[in-house]
């Protein structure tokens, strides 16, 4: 199994489909007013964005994009106009982050975790479980 796309609710799509263009993602379906779908610049994943009336409560979702380069493309987006709430910043769980919200204000995480991602010191060995 892998998993190859994500989708996320948008209460204008027309609004958002610049924002991820902007983001460096490549948009690959426009169906508005309802969907629109991206290709990550690396791998084989896309993303994609669908029109709701009105957006979940609570938390919502959190989506994370790797960037092999993180700063340099945090400072990329910076320059496209791109807000950030949280620098790249070192974590205890050994990813480097960096947080923003898109206009619909689902939570967006670019980082970089290296070997970490998979294969952290506290990965559980499935073997003997």
């Amino acid at each position: 199994m892998n998993l190859n796309q994500i989708t996320a609710p948008s209460l204008d799509l027309n609004l958002s489909i610049p924002f991820y263009e902007k983001m460096g993602l490549n948009l690959i379906v426009k169906a508005l007013p309802h969907y629109a779908r991206f290709e990550c610049p690396d791998g084989d994943s896309t993303f994609s964005l669908h029109q709701v009336s009105q957006l979940p409560k609570g938390e919502g979702i959190t989506i994370y994009f790797e960037c092999e380069d993180l700063d340099r493309y945090v400072e990329k987006l910076k320059r496209r106009g791109i807000v950030f709430e949280q620098e790249p910043t070192d974590q205890a769980w050994l990813w480097r982050e960096a947080k923003l919200k898109d206009l619909d204000g689902n939570q967006l995480i670019l980082y970089y975790a290296g070997e970490n991602r998979l294969n952290p010191p506290w990965r559980i060995d499935n073997d003997k479980v």
